[in-house]
């Protein structure tokens, strides 16, 4: 196995097309073509991490921050991050972030904290818009279904909860080829009628490359018209954060109890307590704030997430309880996901859970 094997599992699970666009997601440090000793898991890469690695003889890190996210203009070791890729680069140690695609993942982040919270009635908060994409393409009539299929069977056709869409026109195409062209309907030099279906057809857009290679591959015609266009639908299964509900509504005390023993948290920075009960709760790991209104307008009870200022606690304005758990604490668990998710998918070696407590904060 090499790490873009890797890589291609941990897409399937959280394809990098849906990550924030000011992210720096992928593969970071290393060659994707090289050979796989071990994966280490971890939230954060830092230098006690790498020589885990190195001690464990893992030769790739799987992150879920990256370590890399401004440009480095140099790589002198004056501080933490260039000293952690320079010595991942001398024990060619790969280093992989996946961060804010598996945030906006289905089964990803907060699909975590929600499992660990034991909510259910599941859904994104904030869905992801623009990434639902439209080809259309004209095909020969006799051909139409052969290539709808073809298209089908590599996922194009899926928007919201329904598969294999399409819309089909049929119609008349013309076309004349030059003395250099090479038709397969009709002769070159004359001008050729042929009839015609017009499919449009949706697909993700991480799809994409697939969608187009398959286009080309099974359509007949020496030069193939095609459009693509992006949808302003907004995707159900892709975007931050969720919101859940409890069986049962519990008061506003036994759930910031509750909050705090399951996220193993020290400490909750809370709203105004509003005396009413709990039942729906949003939640959002890392820094959230901007999704307050989200969870707000979702008629959240609650919201968890981490990084609050001083000012975001107003917003609360006496209609739900924020409540700020701490930034790692949020994403804690989810070094632990993608060990099981690797360790699902790969079976010829183990997946390492990295033991180091990567918090900078600290709790007196």
């Amino acid at each position: 196995m090499i790490v873009q094997d890797v890589i291609n599992h941990l897409e399937e699970l959280a394809p990098l097309a849906y990550a924030e666009g000011f992210d720096n997601v992928g593969l970071l440090v290393g060659n994707k073509t090289q050979k796989v000793t071990g994966i280490l898991v971890t939230l954060d890469t830092l230098e006690a991490v790498v020589d885990e690695a190195i001690q464990e003889s893992c030769n790739l890190i799987v992150s879920f921050h990256p370590i890399i996210f401004k440009g480095l203009k140099k790589l002198t070791g004056k501080n933490y991050v260039e000293r952690v890729v320079m010595k991942a680069i001398k024990h060619d140690i790969a280093i992989f972030s996946i961060h804010t695609a598996l945030d906006n993942a289905l089964q990803g982040v907060n699909d975590m904290i929600c499992n660990q919270l034991e909510l259910t009635n599941k859904r994104i908060l904030i869905p992801q818009s623009e990434t639902i994409k439209k080809l259309t393409t004209n095909v020969p009539k006799n051909e139409a279904e052969t290539l709808r299929t073809a298209l089908f069977n590599v996922g194009a056709g899926g928007i919201g909860n329904y598969s294999n869409c399409s819309f089909n026109v049929e119609g008349y195409g013309t076309f004349k080829g030059n003395e250099n062209s090479n038709p397969t309907k009709g002769k070159k030099g004359e001008t050729h009628t042929e009839k015609e279906t017009k499919i449009t057809i949706t697909y993700a857009k991480h799809l994409e490359s697939q969608v187009l290679q398959t286009l080309f591959k099974t359509h007949t015609y020496e030069e193939v018209a095609y459009e693509v266009t992006t949808l302003e639908n907004k995707n159900q299964n892709i975007g931050m954060g969720m919101i859940g509900e409890f069986e049962e509504s519990m008061d506003e005390t036994n759930f910031l109890d509750h909050l705090k023993t399951k996220m193993n948290t020290e400490c909750i920075r809370h709203s105004s307590l509003l005396n009413k009960k709990i039942k729906k709760v949003a939640v959002l790991g890392g820094s959230g704030s901007f999704a307050i209104q989200a969870a707000k307008s979702n008629g959240a009870d609650a919201f968890i997430t981490a990084d609050l200022k001083y000012h975001d606690f107003f917003t609360a304005e006496n209609n739900i309880l924020l409540a700020d758990i701490g930034h790692y604490e949020s994403e804690q668990f989810t070094k632990n996901l993608l060990v099981a998710y690797l360790t699902k998918k790969i079976t010829n070696f183990a997946i390492i859970l990295s033991k180091i407590n990567t918090n900078p904060v600290k709790y007196f």
